[in-house]
């Protein structure tokens, strides 16, 4: 007997609520509830469904109601395809919150282009994926710009950093391109003798090779390209072996628990990323809420991520847009509002959210990034910065 697809919950309840009601202001959200992406993604449907109380019970945009429409892509580029098409030609959506990674940016935004309708991705860091999209955009910060900020900042504070090694998860496409391209670039720019470049296997448990390798080079810094896990690891091994070295990242590995997932391990580590609960009375406001209704649903993690606030601050760029292309939910004005909508995005400046004042070039956004680095087991915020 042929094995039939299993809807999932939100794609379910995305096909129950896609006839959104006439005059509304309809969003698509790509979530990416399940699949490789899930530790990081699972709870950003809080921070949207916030974000849309929030706009909606000051009276929506213009009168009208925001309303999101949703389908989990699994982090899949051909399911976020799919999703994208099911929003721009049966959903009437004005804008599409997602797709999450860079691999679905990199299918969805060429669709997105030809339907004429906006994305915004939370989540997507591999550099100029914008470039060439009018309707693509990024909540995110480049990768590479949020790297060269962690290693201004570790130059301006005259922290060590003379000598420094590449350490990359061959096997992740962003990985491997910050272990082969970022890393090597900021350590030229910032005068850091490059020793040598490790790489290693995502799914691997035991780097203990590699971290021989690394302790026989005795760098001041290892530049690393790797999603939380390979952090984890890499930060264990590096104490077993009892190297001391500076561990630098970006956003791939800004996972509020990393600290704790070291279990002691990973002192001094250093990341950029766009958010940090302790900025101000809004982000730990935020903070505070989202703990309550992710405690609520019974999630394993309870503090919101950077792309939880990113997510969150997409929801007020569509709102600000909207309002600004005076935008009505007309089924007959659609192609010239989702039009209108694309070009507010394009000529937001400076506008104060949950991040920082966000601006948008080319289509990426241009805010805060925040250097945290790990003191006694907890991340601590070391500096903050404006990429130019």
């Amino acid at each position: 007997m042929k094995k039939l697809p299993i809807l999932t919950l939100a794609v379910a309840a995305a096909l129950q609520t896609s006839s959104a009601l006439a005059g509304d202001l309809v969003l698509g959200y790509m979530m990416a509830k399940s699949g490789p992406y899930v530790s990081l993604a699972n709870t950003n449907e809080i921070a949207v469904d916030l974000a849309v109380e929030e706009i909606n019970k000051k009276g929506g945009i213009n009168g009208k109601m925001i309303k999101v429409v949703k389908f989990d892509t699994s982090g899949d580029p051909k399911q976020a395809t799919t999703a994208l098409r099911r929003f721009a030609q049966d959903d009437g959506v004005l804008g599409v919150i997602g797709p999450f990674s860079s691999s679905e940016v990199r299918t969805t935004f060429p669709v997105g282009e030809r339907e004429g309708v906006a994305q915004m991705s939370m989540a997507s860091s591999a550099p100029g994926l914008t470039k060439g999209f009018t309707y693509g955009f990024r909540n995110t910060t480049d990768e590479g710009k949020v790297i060269e900020e962690v290693f201004a900042s570790i130059k301006a504070k005259n922290l060590p950093a003379a000598t420094g090694a590449s350490v990359f998860a061959s096997d992740d496409v962003v990985s491997k391109s910050i272990g082969t391209a970022v890393i090597p670039e900021m350590f030229t720019k910032f005068n850091v003798a490059l020793k040598g470049s490790v790489d290693f296997q995502y799914a691997a448990f035991d780097l203990s090779p590699q971290v021989a390798q690394i302790k026989q080079m005795a760098p001041d810094v290892v530049g690393l390209g790797s999603p939380p896990e390979g952090a984890v690891n890499l930060a264990k091994e590096l104490k077993r072996q009892g190297v001391n070295t500076r561990i630098v990242g970006g956003t791939t590995i800004a996972d509020p628990e990393l600290p704790k997932r070291m279990a002691g391990a990973g002192e001094t580590l250093t990341i950029g990323t766009t958010f940090f609960p302790e900025v101000n009375e809004k982000t730990r406001a935020f903070t505070a809420e989202f703990a309550k209704r992710a405690t609520a649903a019974g999630l394993p993690r309870n503090e919101p991520n950077q792309f939880d606030a990113s997510v969150y601050d997409i929801v007020y760029l569509y709102a600000e847009a909207m309002n600004n292309a005076k935008a009505t939910g007309d089924a007959g004005k659609l192609k010239q509002e989702r039009e209108a909508v694309r070009d507010a995005l394009a000529k937001i400046r400076n506008l104060p959210l949950l991040e920082g004042a966000i601006s948008f070039t080319d289509g990426d956004a241009v805010k805060p990034v925040y250097i945290l680095e790990v003191k006694s087991g907890k991340w601590t915020l070391l500096d903050t910065r404006m990429p130019k």
